[in-house]
């Protein structure tokens, strides 16, 4: 138990033996240091970096931007050869590719009522919709009996000591298919008479709208009539569906196209077979458009159908940008016969007035501002109200599917609301409303909801902007 308390003597080797044993254990912790550092110089920089990623991810897409437009630069650079000029070549008409999703399909549009989801249009079922057949005629209940259309062959047509002599004119868009129509004759075209007498187009022989006459004998024979039109290369042509094969029997459908629209077709592969048709739309070529305005040309087949059908009893016009999907005698049996009406016309889906109206089409630029409030000014003259319904519906409409019997009260309707598109401004929807006032005998009108409209067609749009018509 002494033992710690004796002296222990080292050697000079020893000591220095002890002395290098220390000095190595201080190397060491030396060592272990130097790792410390370098942790901590790892952790400031991931730091760092998760501090200022966005802004680095940033520069690389920037970069990346630049390096891939220099890329597509290069590569779409023309080349020039020595010695020749180098060729704008014209850019050609392309088609968009019309929404697959809305392409021949025939399921029913619905909406809720009262809680309760019904369908929109409510067709008979299909094996009523065969048994259907055309009434027989009916008496009519209308105090108009006839109508009968002014042309150059009953009506010396001079006003003052100016003769229409062109066929195009730049003071106002009548002309001799129109007839040159005063204010004077307007105003008394809306006065109601057994014998009705007013302008409605093919005023001269000379005025254009050229049919052949193997076509006229064909449409001569149809007594419901489907009917479309494509002027200026505009829009395709969309196969009707979901009709019966007795309604085919019994319907004629029939496509009006100008030759520029033919033309355009044949390159895209669709032609015309010996028969004049196109699966089941019979092709009219029409010749000698009257406008400029091939939107004003279309109103002709759109309004005008009971002069190009002089047999018919029954049309439902169809817009080119849609695919007519339902049974076309069904369809006159769920929107005239049912309801005991003689015209059918969708509601507008988004206004109610025309003054309304007019403000979206001078914003959308559909026409100016002058054209359309020389339209307005008139129809405050005449007295024109500010109501937005009629009979408790909407009174502007949207005139893509238009369906009627011909009646001379429908058809005198039909050729005042072109009188006045002709008049002012190419808008159909602008002057509807005033000729359902003007014409007050016209009361059994079918103004159905927009999504009746939805189930009737599928709306494709637009393929192509439509050539203007040169002259």
């Amino acid at each position: 138990m002494f033992a710690s308390s004796l002296p222990v003597s080292l050697s000079d080797d020893e000591t220095d033996e002890l002395a290098g044993k220390m000095k190595m254990r201080v190397r060491r912790k030396r060592k272990k240091s130097v790792f410390r550092g370098k942790n901590e110089f790892f952790q400031r920089f991931l730091g760092k970096l998760m501090r200022w990623w966005p802004v680095l991810l940033f520069l690389l897409a920037v970069g990346l931007l630049v390096f891939e437009a220099s890329r597509i630069g290069l590569k779409t650079r023309p080349v020039i050869q020595l010695g020749t000029k180098s060729q704008k070549k014209p850019r050609p008409l392309t088609a968009k590719k019309p929404p697959e999703a809305n392409f021949n399909r025939l399921d029913p549009i619905t909406r809720v009522v009262g809680g309760v989801r019904q369908p929109c249009l409510k067709l008979l079922p299909v094996e009523e919709l065969e048994q259907l057949d055309i009434p027989t005629d009916k008496e009519l209940s209308s105090p108009i009996k006839k109508v009968v259309y002014i042309s150059e062959n009953n009506t010396p047509y001079v006003e003052g000591s100016t003769t229409i002599s062109q066929q195009h004119m730049e003071a106002t868009r009548f002309n001799l298919f129109t007839g040159n129509q005063t204010l004077e004759q307007r105003a008394k075209s809306f006065e109601v008479n057994e014998t009705a007498i007013v302008h409605c187009g093919f005023y001269s022989k000379h005025g254009g709208f050229q049919i052949s006459d193997e076509d006229k004998t064909y449409m001569e024979t149809c007594k419901v009539a489907v009917s479309t039109c494509t002027f200026g290369g505009g829009d395709d042509l969309y196969q009707p569906i979901g009709m019966t094969d007795v309604s085919l029997q019994k319907v004629c459908y029939v496509a009006f196209w100008d030759e520029i629209t033919h033309a355009a077709q044949e390159a895209e592969g669709c032609r015309i077979d010996e028969n004049q048709f196109i699966g089941k739309w019979r092709i009219v070529i029409v010749k000698s458009l009257p406008f400029r305005d091939q939107r004003l040309n279309g109103k002709i087949p759109k309004m005008l159908s009971h002069r190009l059908f002089p047999h018919a009893r029954y049309s439902i016009w169809v817009d080119s940008k849609s695919q007519f999907r339902r049974d076309p005698l069904g369809v006159l049996e769920a929107l005239l016969w049912r309801s005991k009406s003689v015209l059918a016309i969708s509601e507008h889906g988004a206004r109610s007035s025309v003054y309304d109206e007019a403000k979206a089409v001078v914003h959308k630029n559909k026409a100016t501002p002058e054209e359309v409030e020389v339209q307005l000014s008139q129809y405050r003259r005449d007295g024109f109200p500010r109501d937005k319904r009629f009979n408790g519906k909407k009174a502007l409409n949207e005139a893509s599917v238009i369906v009627r019997e011909h009646t001379p009260v429908t058809n005198l309707f039909m050729c005042l609301w072109f009188n006045e598109v002709v008049r002012f401004t190419s808008r159909d929807q602008l002057s509807f409303p005033y000729v359902l006032w003007r014409l007050k005998v016209l009361k059994d009108i079918n103004m159905f909801p927009v999504c009746t409209r939805k189930d009737l067609v599928n709306s494709m749009g637009h393929i192509r902007k439509a050539q203007p018509l040169k002259i």
